[in-house]
């Protein structure tokens, strides 16, 4: 059974919102994660970034695996799944056979997974669906079997070896080898993928929309409650420094130019409307807000007022 549920890691209007850790580390250099690093550039900004975000000392990225969990009047969704247990991962080895308390930290949370009601895939790599399945008896089954799983109808064909008309690249095709056949397959066989479009409402104040170029079909989750928002952009942003440098993109990102415009739109978005960014991989307090700056855009990592107690407490390198 699981634990008495915490307090909120935060609050949206009446959506309540809970941080689950998968796996946290030490994940690659930023000349190595970033397409167009210009270490000169970086060490521009470099000092502004908190150390759990970025390691000085061993130039490495600092990130998060971690799926959030958004309750709402009887509704209990999950966005992403993070990398999942036992699977071999030849593309990124980092996260192939792993052995996570994942289940364990949604427990703490509060929550089993036949309490998720809904699961949100914001894209098919590695590194987002992993928990959508899970081993028993040599076979994987659906992890949450009282969930309808959401995911994007573009990915899902794009991925899909039996369905895709337009292949991916051969890095996204390397990193994401077997994904598809263990964490999204199973899903379907059981009947309970539901393929969505853009602009699609899971529930009031809660929709999905589409955000391509790091895949196809990248899903934005947007919560509106309250004159209250939050976006949950899954890997549009993968680090900090996205923020100062929109055009970095992630070495994984399929279609690039597709990737800069989606990701200085979310960022524009996020400054005009003052809502809270909340990206798949971030360390530290997980979120973080966007202000304009000079025609760019900074990152503001402190709690604002809206934050409840429960999320202002320093969630670093723990």
């Amino acid at each position: 059974m699981p634990a008495k549920r915490p307090p909120p890691d935060f609050r949206v209007g009446h959506f309540d919102v809970h941080n689950v850790e998968e796996w946290q580390g030490e994940f690659a250099s930023p000349q190595n994660l970033f397409a167009g690093f210009d270490a000169e550039d970086f060490g521009s900004f470099a000092a502004a970034i908190p150390h759990d975000y970025y390691h000085p000392e061993s130039d490495s990225i600092y990130a998060y695996l971690q799926s959030w969990l958004i309750c709402t009047d009887g509704l209990t969704i999950l966005y992403d799944t993070g990398a999942g247990n036992d699977k071999p991962r030849p593309g990124i080895p980092v996260f192939g056979n792993l052995k996570t308390p994942f289940l364990d930290n949604l427990s703490r949370a509060g929550f089993a997974p036949e309490d998720i009601d809904v699961v949100i895939c914001s894209h098919l790599h590695i590194d987002h669906v992993g928990w959508n399945t899970r081993l028993r008896d040599g076979e994987w089954v659906p992890t949450f079997p009282a969930a309808r799983y959401l995911m994007s109808r573009i990915d899902r064909d794009y991925w899909d070896p039996g369905v895709a008309r337009v292949q991916p690249t051969e890095t996204g095709a390397q990193v994401n080898a077997q994904v598809f056949e263990d964490s999204v397959q199973p899903v379907l066989d059981a009947g309970l993928a539901e393929f969505v479009d853009d602009d699609f409402e899971v529930a009031p104040g809660i929709t999905l929309s589409l955000a391509p170029g790091h895949t196809p079909g990248h899903l934005v989750l947007e919560l509106d409650s309250g004159g209250e928002r939050a976006l949950f952009v899954g890997d549009i942003l993968h680090h900090p420094a996205q923020v100062y440098r929109p055009e970095w993109n992630s070495v994984y990102c399929e279609d690039q130019e597709a990737a800069r415009k989606t990701r200085r739109h979310i960022l524009q978005r996020a400054a005009d409307t003052g809502a809270r960014v909340v990206p798949a991989h971030f360390g530290g307090a997980h979120t973080v807000w966007i202000d304009h700056s000079d025609g760019g855009f900074l990152p503001r990592f402190q709690a604002d007022e809206n934050t409840t107690a429960a999320s202002t407490g320093d969630k670093g390198d723990e």
